[in-house]
């Protein structure tokens, strides 16, 4: 029996309902008005008082409206055919909506109930299995599309019958398991499961260590980021953090693509469905789309909607990692989810922390980030989501606390920089304030030295370091002029603009400068680290100047030549004559 209830009290999208009957955290209710059914949540209960934050507008909701609640969490719904969705934050497809506008109480199922998919068995009659076990497999967009034992099944099971190869679709009985009391029970394609919920159908969740190859100098090089790892992107308006995420998602070594757009603008919203499709798959040469799901909730929409958008696409992505695939999970941005809570939080005249936010805040940014990872399946095979969020601080104040926050969980921190943006050093990623800190794991170090070199740490923390003894130099000859510092100053500030145009700078609209695969990171770090180390001889500061803007502009002209060809081993002949007239000889 459904527990009932009515309107007692509306607050924006807070509402207070009377109930007449046991209610749960997180329960999923309708509101009856007039015929349109209004989704919502339950966020607290306080005796007969269940307070629930609905995800539509509430214009138009008296007292008295009646309330049904449903016994479940928000769900969303799993199986094949979410590849290639535009999604809202409560799973439906935008696709299947009619008219310009969203109507309000309007829900769409966000699978194709008709299509047929070719199912191919993987398990055996007889075969034990428990959640997460895998039955048989589709084709979905050529990824290997698993269809697994649903999540919400405790215990073993005996796999009883299983469907054999053949095109079905979603609803058909693809297998039949047996419990230990000899219980039947019949599975298809599809299951759901809670969002608020973590997916745990593995054995283990080890650190993570492999490198994520993203193609962007400034994060591979000098911050690198890892398959299940977690960072997060702070800047200001202009700072460049939507390009950088277009570059990240198109470019990774990722088998899913999932966007959260959660609270963003809606122009900007609107350039993620306009450019997604268009983009080509640098691995597949097919459409990038292909294997990229949107979720997307713009800043117009109600605050729970936001919410609900980022637990929607970490628990997709916890799907698609069960399959033993890796995901790029891209959220943008989570400075819109925390001012979503800090208003249910004021709503529901909480005791606020700092800037009004949840006193929680803090333990919600870290439960969320924790989902990211690396996992071993209960198979044997590895599955992760690499999680990367963008911070929008007002007015750049990286000291807020949502960017705060997010430093204490997340491993890897890109902070894009205004003043960068503004001089057109793009990615605008400031290389000393920024960190990864999976560069101190001896899983990565060992990793690293396997796959690239065994001095690459090294090389990275001697540019990290000069990089920070440049833009200490720059401050004291912009305090005592050119001619009130050293000439060795000079050439120590002018290696570092050396590393900073060569390594850090990328054209992100050439096609060659945009995308660098890691051997030639190597052989650029390589080619700059020997440079930095060459002593050279000048009479004054002008010609120090001079010749290190000589090596910039053949360097650059390097980057938009392809590697190793006759051209590029051109630009790099022109390089080292240059260099062995300046240097002093042994």
């Amino acid at each position: 029996m459904l527990t009932k209830g009515t309107v007692k009290g509306i607050i924006s999208n807070l509402v207070i309902v009377e109930v007449d009957g046991a209610v749960a955290q997180n329960e999923i209710a309708y509101i009856d008005l007039d015929g349109t059914r209004l989704m919502s949540e339950v966020i607290k209960v306080v005796g007969n008082n269940a307070y629930v934050q609905v995800f539509e507008s509430t214009r138009g909701l008296t007292v008295g409206t009646k309330v049904e609640f449903q016994g479940h969490m928000l769900e969303v719904v799993l199986g094949p055919g979410l590849l290639q969705r535009n999604l809202d934050g409560l799973e439906n497809d935008l696709d299947k909506m009619e008219g310009i506008f969203l109507k309000r109480g309007d829900y769409t199922f966000p699978l194709d109930e008709e299509k047929l998919w070719h199912f191919k068995p993987i398990a055996q009659p007889g075969d034990k299995v428990t959640a997460g076990s895998w039955l048989g497999e589709v084709d979905e967009n050529f990824q290997p599309h698993k269809i697994m034992v649903p999540f919400t099944m405790k215990g073993e099971y005996t796999v009883k019958s299983i469907t054999e190869e053949g095109d079905y679709n979603i609803y058909k009985t693809v297998a039949v398991v047996e419990d230990s009391n000899g219980q039947e029970t019949s599975l298809n394609m599809i299951q759901r499961w809670p969002v608020k919920m973590p997916l745990t159908a593995y054995k283990e969740k080890p650190r993570p260590s492999k490198l994520l190859e993203t193609g962007v100098r400034s994060i591979d090089t000098l911050n690198p980021i890892v398959e299940g790892g977690t960072g997060f992107i702070p800047g200001a308006f202009g700072t460049g953090k939507t390009v950088l995420q277009h570059a990240i998602s198109k470019q990774a070594e990722a088998d899913i693509v999932i966007i959260a757009a959660c609270g963003e603008r809606a122009n900007e919203v609107v350039e993620i469905f306009t450019e997604f499709p268009e983009l080509i798959d640098p691995y597949t040469g097919r459409k990038l789309m292909e294997r990229t799901i949107i979720v997307a909730n713009t800043s117009n929409m109600p605050v729970a909607a936001r919410e609900a958008s980022v637990y929607t696409a970490m628990t997709i992505g916890e799907y698609y990692r069960s399959m033993g695939l890796k995901v790029l999970l891209m959220a943008d941005s989570t400075s819109r989810w925390a001012q979503a809570l800090r208003e249910m939080s004021n709503r529901l005249e909480e005791l606020p922390g700092p800037d009004a936010f949840p006193m929680d805040l803090s333990a919600i940014i870290s439960n969320f980030y924790g989902r990211a990872g690396h996992v071993i399946l209960h198979n044997g095979k590895e599955g992760s989501i690499t999680f990367i969020g963008t911070v929008s601080p007002a007015g750049g104040n990286l000291k807020e606390p949502v960017t705060e926050n997010t430093k204490k969980v997340a491993r890897c921190f890109y902070a894009l920089e205004q003043d960068r943006a503004d001089k057109k050093r793009y990615p605008a990623i400031n290389p000393i304030d920024s960190y990864s800190k999976y560069i101190e794991y001896p899983e990565f170090e060992e990793y690293i030295s396997e796959h690239i070199s065994s001095d690459w740490t090294e090389k990275v923390n001697e540019a990290k370091t000069r990089l920070l003894r440049g833009k200490e130099i720059a401050e004291q000859i912009n305090i005592l002029g050119d001619d009130g510092v050293p000439t060795e100053y000079h050439v120590t500030f002018w290696k570092s603009e050396l590393i900073d145009f060569i390594v850090l700078q990328q054209d992100a609209f050439d096609d060659i400068d945009s995308v660098t695969p890691i051997e030639r990171q190597k052989y650029i770090l390589d080619m700059v680290t020997d440079i930095c180390r060459t002593d050279f001889e000048f009479d004054n500061f002008n010609k120090v100047a001079d010749f290190f803007k000589e090596l910039i502009n053949i360097g650059r002209q390097m980057n938009y030549s392809e590697f190793r060809s006759d051209k590029f081993n051109q630009y790099r002949k022109q390089l080292d004559e240059l260099i062995s007239r300046k240097k002093v000889s042994d």
